[in-house]
């Protein structure tokens, strides 16, 4: 057994002490009971982190606003307006060579230059035939792919030809070589089995015929989409760039090597951003590390080149919490100002002017990619205009608490019931916004409901990049 399965399993065991006492899940439009506190002795107590966080830069509860709502915007309305924001500026196509198009996404339909295939060619190695059999034929290669067109067959006749070859006129059926027996003293072709006209020849425009459409507008460009269009006659593609991002890494507390010491944290999201985002179709520029110097952030944004620029840390309301008075001097537009999700609640998306943005991380790890997966993902979805994925939604096998009043984001793995085949989610214990063993091991984040959810709700799956083996 492996770390990841027997973290699983130990998870699984301390989940189900857990879920007896959790109380049932508000029918909706109800407000959600507060949990029973029930006595455990220490060996029963499962701790599950709370969506708190140490001191810096924190990501403290506040809780419900006077009234008992939250004045943040709910996650599922702060993805659509990331997303909006993002269709909102227009794209920019441009001509790029294929070798150049590879993650970005079709401007215009991909439209067929030519017949495919362009002509009648051979599916196999063997003879090309005309009329019934035996067949004489001559000694020699034949005919091979890449040679101008052959001579017509005559009935009674046969030539070799190889796989991709262009076949001659009048050519009842191809024969492989396996299913022929060739009589060299009398160079006649003898058939050992059935033989029935057009067989093993691949007509032309089997595939599509000129001016067929092959793939819509918006389509990403994947290494088959590039073998396609090569196939269909394009040396260059119109497309719509990959956005771009610099990744800004604030707070003074943090080292980029070595062990923590003196009050000293290692830098986890330096090293974890440039991959993710390029994961969801990104191009970094840079990511620097500029400490609590409010000065040095604004240089940085307002001097950027790039799209999207996304900052971690400094986006709550504490005394080295930079980002919120930069965009208030800034001028900037706050489109989603806290989000009511645990972790990363002080998350937030910002326009600088009408074609740049600014996405602002909680500092805590786990936190920070609630608020790439809640913000960041799909607003550079809408900058590239790729189609918005349908929801994906997966069982759980265990109950999962709740928190009251917010949508949670918990860290799952997929796994499969060995006895029933079922498939199903099972959450990671390790899932405080301080966090990134749980993550690390996880396929995605399970989309809670305030309440909580019970074992065998069906619940939706952000999947993560590497789960589908994405690291471009």
């Amino acid at each position: 057994m492996n770390d990841r399965e027997h973290d699983i399993d130990g998870i699984e065991q301390a989940l189900a002490l857990v879920n007896r006492e959790q109380p049932a899940v508000p029918a909706p439009g109800t407000a959600p009971a507060a949990p029973p506190a029930p006595a455990r002795s220490p060996a029963e107590t499962v701790a599950l982190p709370q969506p708190d966080a140490p001191a810096g830069h924190t990501e403290a509860d506040p809780g419900p606003a006077p009234g008992g709502h939250s004045t943040a915007t709910p996650w599922a309305e702060a993805r659509a307006v990331a997303a909006r924001t993002g269709r909102a500026v227009p794209a920019r196509p441009r001509r790029v060579p294929l070798a150049q198009a590879l993650g970005q996404v079709l401007a215009e339909p991909l439209t067929a230059l030519t017949d495919l295939p362009s002509f009648d060619t051979s599916a196999m190695d063997g003879w090309a035939v005309a009329g019934p059999g035996p067949w004489a034929y001559r000694q020699g290669t034949g005919i091979l792919a890449g040679r101008a067109a052959p001579e017509p067959l005559s009935d009674g006749e046969a030539v070799r030809i190889a796989t991709g070859a262009r076949v001659p006129a009048d050519t009842t059926a191809v024969i492989r070589s396996e299913h022929a027996r060739a009589d060299e003293a009398k160079l006649r072709l003898h058939v050992r089995r059935e033989v029935t006209p057009g067989q093993d020849i691949r007509p032309r425009g089997q595939e599509c015929r000129t001016g067929d459409r092959l793939l819509p507008a918006g389509s990403v460009v994947t290494p088959a989409v590039l073998g396609l269009a090569a196939a269909a006659g394009y040396d260059v593609l119109a497309t719509i760039p990959r956005p771009t991002v610099e990744v800004l890494v604030l707070g003074d507390e943090l080292l980029t090597e070595g062990l923590p010491r003196d009050g000293m944290v290692r830098d986890a999201l330096g090293p974890l951003l440039a991959p993710w985002l390029r994961a969801l179709g990104a191009d970094v520029l840079d990511t620097r590390c500029l400490g609590d110097d409010p000065q040095a952030l604004r240089k940085a944004v307002l001097g950027t080149e790039a799209d999207v620029v996304v900052t971690t840390g400094g986006t709550a309301a504490g005394p080295v919490d930079h980002v919120h008075p930069f965009l208030a001097t800034a001028g900037a537009e706050l489109l989603v100002d806290g989000v009511d999700v645990r972790p990363g609640h002080p998350m937030l998306l910002a326009r600088l002017a009408p074609d740049t943005h600014l996405v602002g991380l909680p500092g805590n790890p786990l936190a920070a990619v609630s608020g790439l997966l809640t913000l960041a993902e799909p607003l550079l979805r809408g900058l590239a205009h790729r189609p918005t994925p349908e929801p994906y939604r997966a069982p759980v096998r265990d109950g999962i608490p709740g928190h009251p009043v917010s949508t949670r984001l918990v860290p799952v793995t997929h796994r499969t019931d060995p006895r029933t085949g079922a498939e199903h989610s099972v959450p990671l214990h390790y899932n405080g916004p301080a966090m990134l063993r749980g993550i690390a091991a996880a396929d995605g984040l399970a989309v809670v409901p305030p309440g909580g959810a019970r074992a065998g709700d069906e619940l939706e799956i952000l999947d993560l990049p590497w789960a589908e083996g994405c690291f471009t």
